[in-house]
This record gives structure tokens, C-alpha cells and sequence, in this order.
């Protein structure tokens, strides 16, 4: 049986739109059984041909995404079995090994995570999963691994098997098996009903932003604001504050409801969402990037436009570390 790796409401949104398969596939570019396979679940979708669905479709990504609140009973029943008997193969299988093998080796040659899923041909969200050792890897995505890191495949797993005889991995397995169990706590509590279990109160933040010229976005820290409560995974975050997302540079595929959650104190690396402070109160939603002098600079959409980082802009940049659709 193929393994799930993206379940998704694509098929969905599809039919109810009158889209068909082909008509899908000929727009994203890529075959009808590769549709069906993503359809299906069978394969995935990198962010761009992510967000190109949501505008051929006329939706949301959150409308795309299998959760609680959108999906069938039957759909997420399905994909939380599947959740669990992945859990319960990465016990026996040794992937926590291999995980945490893979960020030794990455470390040591100074490759972001984001530098080495790219080179590997996957998302980064995909190869951050392998690293925590909470997901299984074919044969296809171990080569593409090795080559990323500049081995051959039989050479890592040389490297692997030296490391963990020689107890380097240890360390490196209890902090992953430490923030796996904090993040599932921080998880189980947000759904928890009883909400004396958790302080809502304390976990607010202000929630600031009104529309500004040029797709920008104002941001009063002086004025009344609404607020948000956190989302669990950044239960821990002390300096988080929310700013919504108004303006349409980034065209309809986010709701303009839509909330996101900025962290100052957090270094926003290329390949980040983030928040660029032109001026005190003037601030607009970017994605950093690098270009071929690697000079860092931020990228606007609709239209694109580039606006490029000095040295002391730094402190202007804050890390986009959540989005609440």
C-alpha cells in the first residue's frame, strides 16, 4: 500500500466547482495520474502548485487542508489511523536514528533545513519530519537525502551506523523526543474542551493592523487593539503579538480574517514569512529571500517587488511564526 503523505479536500473542491481532472492537471502542468495520485493523497504538492490549486479553484488553502472543523468524519478517522500506524512503525524501525543522524550530518557541513529538502527535492516540512524521526523514507528520497549532504547513499549509511556506535546521536534523539512530546501536550490541550486545563486569559495577545497605502499595513501599538489567543505550539513564545492580515498584496488566497502571529526575537531566515518595518507604524508582508551575490532582501507580490536588506534592518524584520485562517 502507498504510503498517505498529504491527505487533502482538492478532489472536493474540484467537483464542486466544475473542474475536472484533466482541466486541473493541464494548468498545473503535470500528467492526469499524477492528479489522481495527489488527489488521493499518494503524493504531494509543493507550495507553489499549492497555492496555484487555491486560485484555479477560487478558495482558500485552509478549504484544501483535511481538518476537525471542514472534513468528513470519515476522512479524518482515516487519516489519524494512518497517523498512528506510522507512530508505531517509527518505534521499531529505527527512524529516530536516521532523524537525528541526518541533522549531525547536516550541522556539520552547515546546511539549513531548507538548503538540504530543496537540494533533496522534497518540502521542507517533509524533511523536518525525517529529521524528528517521524517519518519513514523510500529508497528514492534516501538517495536524493545523501546527495543533498554530498555522500553516496552507501556512504551514509556508513556514517550513520559509525555515529550511533559511537553514541553521538543520543543527545540529539532526547531533544527531539523532548519536543515531540511538548509539542503532542501543547496539541492535546488546545483541543481540550475543558478549559480548566488551560488559562485562556493568559495566552491572549493583541491583534493590531488596519489597511495602508501600497499594500502595507499599519501597525498602532499605541491604539486599542482586539486579541487572539495563541495557537498551542506557541504557548512558550512571550513576545508574540498578532497583526492581521489586510492587505491584499497577497491577492485572496489568505482571508483578510485571517490572523498572523509575529515572534521580534525570532531570526527570520530565507525561505521565511515575515514582517518588514519600512517605518515605526508602516509595515509590509514579505518573504526573504537570497540573491546570486547572496545579498538578503524581502519579496512582495502583486505585483512583485523587491525591497533589499541593510545591516541595521535586521531589527525591522519580524518572523511571521503562525497563521490562524
Amino acid at each position: 500500500m502507498e504510503e498517505i503523505v498529504f491527505p487533502n479536500q482538492i478532489r472536493i473542491n474540484r467537483k464542486m466547482r466544475g473542474v475536472t481532472m484533466q482541466d486541473l492537471a493541464d494548468r498545473l502542468g503535470i500528467s492526469l495520474s499524477a492528479i489522481s495520485k495527489i488527489e488521493k493523497g499518494y503524493r504531494r504538492l509543493n507550495q507553489e502548485q499549492l497555492i496555484l490549486v487555491a486560485e484555479i479553484l477560487d478558495c482558500t488553502l485552509q478549504d484544501l487542508y483535511v481538518n476537525e472543523q471542514n472534513s468528513s468524519q470519515e476522512v479524518v478517522l482515516a487519516w489519524k489511523k494512518e497517523q498512528e500506524r506510522r507512530q508505531e512503525i517509527n518505534k521499531s524501525s529505527g527512524l529516530k536514528v536516521l532523524g537525528a543522524a541526518l541533522r549531525y550530518l547536516r550541522n556539520e557541513r552547515s546546511l539549513t533545513l531548507i538548503e538540504v529538502a530543496e537540494n533533496a527535492d522534497m518540502t521542507l516540512s517533509v524533511y523536518h519530519r525525517i529529521e524528528m524521526g517521524q517519518r519513514e523514507v523510500s529508497d528514492k528520497e534516501y538517495k536524493n537525502i545523501a546527495h543533498a549532504l554530498g555522500l553516496e547513499a552507501d556512504t551514509l549509511k556508513a556514517e550513520i551506523k559509525k555515529l550511533d556506535e559511537a553514541g553521538a546521536l543520543e543527545e540529539i534523539i532526547e531533544h527531539n523526543d523532548t519536543k515531540y512530546k511538548v509539542a503532542n501536550i501543547a496539541a492535546r490541550a488546545a483541543n481540550e474542551h475543558n478549559n480548566s486545563y488551560i488559562d485562556l486569559e493568559a495566552l491572549k495577545v493583541p491583534v493590531f493592523g488596519i489597511s495602508g497605502n501600497d499594500g502595507s499595513i499599519v501597525i498602532d501599538k499605541t491604539a486599542f487593539a482586539k486579541e487572539a489567543v495563541k495557537p498551542a505550539n506557541l504557548y512558550g513564545k512571550r513576545d508574540v503579538y498578532g497583526v492581521s492580515l489586510c492587505t491584499r498584496r497577497l491577492g485572496s488566497i489568505l482571508s483578510n480574517r485571517a490572523v498572523m502571529f509575529v515572534a521580534p526575537s525570532e531570526v527570520a531566515s530565507v525561505g521565511d514569512i515575515a514582517l518588514y518595518y519600512k517605518t515605526d507604524q508602516q509595515a509590509f508582508v514579505v518573504s526573504v529571500r537570497e540573491d546570486e551575490t547572496g545579498k538578503l532582501y524581502g519579496l512582495m507580490w502583486n505585483p512583485e517587488e523587491r525591497i533589499y536588506f541593510d545591516n541595521d534592518d535586521f531589527q525591522k524584520i519580524h518572523k511571521v511564526v503562525d497563521i490562524a485562517l
